[in-house]
């Protein structure tokens, strides 16, 4: 009877779905989950079942969820409808069309207790492990940088804004928990500088931008060869990009050169490179009130040929991705782009692979 579904119809419309080229599939059939099962087990710390109750949803499930959030920019009330809604969704999941979905409560202790755990870290770690033994061994030397992640913005008083500075609560702030609660103490306003190229002889000067922003950062280093985030780090908006440099420089990377834009450039930035082994091909900033000499100019147009690669990754997080900072605190947002990290990790290696596979 037309209209009347068949025993076939979900089969049928996930074989459509593969030959229109689903890249769940891909990353399903590629990446191995089951590497992050002890990591996630170890930070959960379940109980055995001997107590009753409903049984938990299987870690590796909720992971694979934390991943479609990721990739998709999804809230958890978004990831709940969207798992219900998308066929790939649940396919990349595993479950059927009977089968429960989490709801978005669930999601949202999951990410929590993960995040309280710091257990992100460990799982960035656990992946970047098995690229180590696939072969795709940090090599080349690393590119560090670092890029803002927006948050949605506090409106506080100066008053308050001093006091959150100051690392202390607002007074009327202590006898309102429910405001509390929803006021992000931990992230920054910052300005954004962009600078104006010169203009052509005869036209008019442009002008410099400064774009405020709040939020927080990502601050990554790619190891050049294969183009993969190797460390990483979250801080406020606020934070200097240099003082994250010996947090995420990879010390497995078998190249011993570190690129980086004048941010990165300090005496102790310098004398920390030297004695570790490493290189500095950071670039150099123009002598004050001079003019930057012919040759370094050169050398600096050198260095941003390889440098502008990890701005590929950034423009992956924040355009298909869309990655922003929903939540409250520093701990929640640490984890928020460490998964942001992870997922791009992910398709960064879906990708490798499949440049090996003939068409």
């Amino acid at each position: 009877m037309r209209g009347q579904p068949g025993f076939w119809d979900v089969d049928e419309r996930y074989v459509r779905l593969s030959e229109a080229g689903d890249p769940l599939e891909k990353l399903n059939a590629i990446v191995p989950w089951e590497i992050f099962g002890k990591p996630l087990s170890k930070a959960l710390k379940r109980s055995d079942g001997a107590k009753g109750g409903r049984p938990p949803y299987d870690a590796v499930l909720m992971f694979k969820i934390l991943v479609l959030q990721a990739l998709y920019n999804l809230s958890d009330d978004q990831a709940e409808f969207q798992i219900q809604d998308r066929l790939s969704f649940m396919r990349f999941l595993g479950l059927a069309i009977a089968e429960k979905v989490p709801d978005a409560k669930t999601i949202w202790l999951f990410r929590e207790h993960l995040a309280e755990a710091g257990a992100i870290g460990n799982l960035f770690a656990r992946f970047d492990r098995h690229l180590n033994k696939a072969g795709y061994l940090a090599m080349g030397g690393q590119i560090v940088d670092a890029t803002i992640v927006a948050a949605p913005k506090q409106r506080n008083t100066e008053e308050e804004k001093a006091t959150i500075k100051a690392g202390e609560v607002p007074e009327a702030w202590k006898d309102k928990p429910a405001k509390l609660r929803q006021k992000d103490r931990d992230a920054r306003w910052t300005v954004k500088f962009s600078k104006a190229k010169p203009a052509a002889e005869g036209k008019p000067q442009h002008i410099d931008i400064a774009v405020p922003a709040f939020g927080y950062k990502n601050h990554a280093a790619i190891d050049r060869r294969h183009g993969f985030i190797r460390g990483w780090s979250a801080t406020s908006a606020s934070a200097y990009d240099g003082a994250q440099l010996s947090t995420v420089v990879d010390r497995l990377n078998t190249g011993s050169k570190v690129w980086a834009d004048t941010a990165y450039r300090s005496a102790k930035n310098e004398e920390w490179l030297e004695k570790n082994g490493y290189v500095s091909d950071i670039h150099r900033k123009k002598p004050k009130g001079r003019p930057m000499s012919e040759r370094t100019s050169r050398a600096n147009g050198r260095r941003s040929a390889i440098r502008s690669m990890v701005e590929h990754v950034f423009a992956r997080q924040k355009g298909p991705m869309r990655l922003f900072i929903r939540t409250i605190g520093i701990v929640r947002a640490e984890a928020k782009i460490g998964m942001a990290n992870l997922a791009y990790n992910l398709t960064r290696f879906v990708w490798h692979e499949g440049r090996g596979v003939p068409a």
